[in-house]
């Protein structure tokens, strides 16, 4: 069984059961899997808005996922700060993708760093327009960095806006 680090959790106790994440369909918050509702079978799929865009849905490429599944094997080691290097490298090769932003701030939040944390969150945030499984991580991750720093208020906020994102 293949599985994503779940947002809110300990990432150094979560990543000693992550398994290597799949080259193009990620699983949970980055896209279809156990994390991801679906509907009954011979269900209808719902009427799309006249003129409305598909929601956009952000995956890792193969080099990519190959390197956050290296991440994932370092920081469960305790490494974190070759997960991070592991993962910038990924973020070499997918700049703009917010996936790679989130399991980087992942990492800094394993390693009580929730000022850059709450930082990688905000950039997987700016750049998941359009993928409300995205947006909803980057805001988990946002929460989870001020929870950290001890602004609960301002986190309970962040968790409405992950729970939001979700719901679309």
């Amino acid at each position: 069984m293949r599985r994503v680090l779940v947002p809110g959790a300990c990432l150094g106790v979560l990543l000693c059961a992550c398994g290597p994440l799949p080259p193009r369909a990620p699983e949970g918050p980055y896209g279809q899997g156990p994390g991801t509702a679906q509907p009954a079978p011979g269900t209808p799929a719902p009427p799309a808005a006249p003129n409305a865009p598909a929601p956009r849905q952000f995956h890792l490429g193969t080099a990519a996922s190959a390197l956050v599944t290296q991440a994932h094997h370092q920081a469960a080691g305790g490494d974190y700060g070759q997960a991070a290097a592991t993962l910038e490298r990924a973020l070499r090769i997918e700049p703009d993708n917010p996936l790679i932003w989130i399991e980087l701030g992942r990492v800094r939040l394993a390693e009580n760093n929730g000022l850059q944390a709450d930082a990688m969150g905000r950039k997987a945030l700016a750049l998941a327009t359009g993928d409300p499984a995205a947006q909803g991580a980057a805001w988990r991750l946002i929460a989870d960095s001020l929870r950290l720093r001890g602004r609960n208020v301002d986190a309970a906020e962040a968790d409405r806006h992950a729970a939001g994102s979700a719901a679309r």
